[in-house]
């Protein structure tokens, strides 16, 4: 077998396909990896979200024992909306983060990844493969940065040279040993305008994150939210794109080269009181081929409920109520008693006062009081 042979008609057949970048590394322990996960499990830094073990995540033999090569590949999806709706005081918008616009990416990239792995086995039938995007064990960052698509920024995500840090990343590792390529070098120098952005200071510091602090991590929760971070979720419904937009290396990368990935505005940015009354099948007719689907409705509608506080959108009070009477599952009635008390309307008071009379739940009365305070401290 030619490997390098192989290996250039991989690269080939990658752009037929529609994969953007690909890069090929070794197989071998991620061992300055291990360390920093074993730190991060420490400080408390992960989300929980992680799959597999320390050791699965680290050393690639443990998912396919005969491993000797990971090659990587990179999608670039869009930073800016066609045609973007705007909101207005009578119809407030929410905003997905751009890694959500278009058809969930874990469909995407795998669709491709199969079909480079019939690919390399149609060439070498006695390959074996396994192939993961994003919810598998291995990074796909720490993948991708020894397969050298691009180097991991400050702001914990892989920068590539053509494209910035907009793209998705997958990986399929073989037993074919490929020869690796180099890694692309850190060039952050003393950039630190993602740190200094990140609302929630998350970015503990150049390539530390602390999840539990992440906004982008925060949206997916399905809990009542701290009151700090609901200050700064704005008009976010799911993740995060400040560390991304405030990046130099992201300055006019703009990229629709996938139809599947492009947005759809009305659900990209999508009307917020609509999203308080949705149905499980609306949400999934709605949301349902999106990425930031995968946690269900309940932490969206949450989401949405903070972001007509934001706005203090009083063309939201009776929608508003009609949730904070009716709605089975605490977090969100005491969400949006929370946000009765943010618009602080004299019709929002005096439902919160009429509803917490009859309310049972110890934490929605808190969210309650809460609301109240809000009005009095004003």
């Amino acid at each position: 077998m030619d490997v390098e042979q192989l290996k250039q008609d991989i690269i080939a057949y990658s752009k037929e396909i529609g994969i953007d970048r690909i890069g090929f590394a070794a197989a071998d322990v991620f061992g300055e990896l291990k360390e920093r996960l074993r730190r991060q499990q420490e400080l408390g830094y992960q989300s929980g979200f992680e799959k597999g073990s320390i050791e699965e995540r680290t050393e690639p033999n443990r998912l396919l024992p005969e491993a000797q090569s990971i090659l990587s590949i990179a999608i670039a999806y869009p930073s800016r909306m066609k045609h973007a709706p705007k909101g207005t005081k009578q119809e407030r918008r929410g905003i997905f983060c751009r890694a959500s616009w278009g058809t969930d990416y874990h469909v995407v990239l795998r669709e491709r990844l199969k079909k480079l792995s019939a690919f390399i086995l149609e060439k070498v039938p006695e390959a074996q493969t396994k192939v993961m995007v994003d919810t598998g064990e291995l990074s796909d960052r720490a993948v991708a940065e020894r397969a050298g698509i691009g180097f991991s920024g400050k702001n914990c995500a892989i920068i590539t040279p053509e494209f910035g840090s907009y793209v998705y990343l997958g990986e399929l590792i073989t037993n074919i040993p490929f020869i690796p390529d180099t890694p692309v070098e850190d060039s952050c120098g003393e950039c630190r305008k993602c740190l200094d952005a990140c609302p929630t200071g998350a970015l503990v510091q150049g390539g530390q994150l602390n999840a539990q602090r992440c906004l982008s991590f925060l949206t997916q929760t399905k809990g009542f939210l701290a009151d700090e971070f609901r200050v700064e979720l704005g008009n976010r419904v799911y993740g995060c794109d400040t560390c991304q937009q405030v990046c130099p290396k992201n300055k006019h990368m703009d990229f629709h080269l996938h139809p599947e990935i492009e947005p759809e505005p009305e659900a990209a940015k999508p009307k917020l009181k609509p999203m308080l009354r949705m149905s499980n099948r609306e949400f999934k007719a709605t949301f349902g081929h999106m990425a930031g689907s995968w946690r269900g409705k309940k932490p969206i509608q949450r989401n949405a409920i903070i972001a007509l506080a934001h706005f203090k959108d009083e063309t939201a009070v009776e929608e508003l109520i009609a949730v904070m009477d009716n709605d089975p599952r605490p977090v969100i009635r005491g969400t949006a008693a929370w946000s009765l008390g943010k618009i602080g309307t004299e019709k929002a008071i005096a439902a919160l006062r009429e509803a917490k009379v009859k309310e049972t739940d110890d934490q929605v009365l808190f969210e309650m009081e809460k609301g109240l305070e809000m009005v009095q401290s004003v």
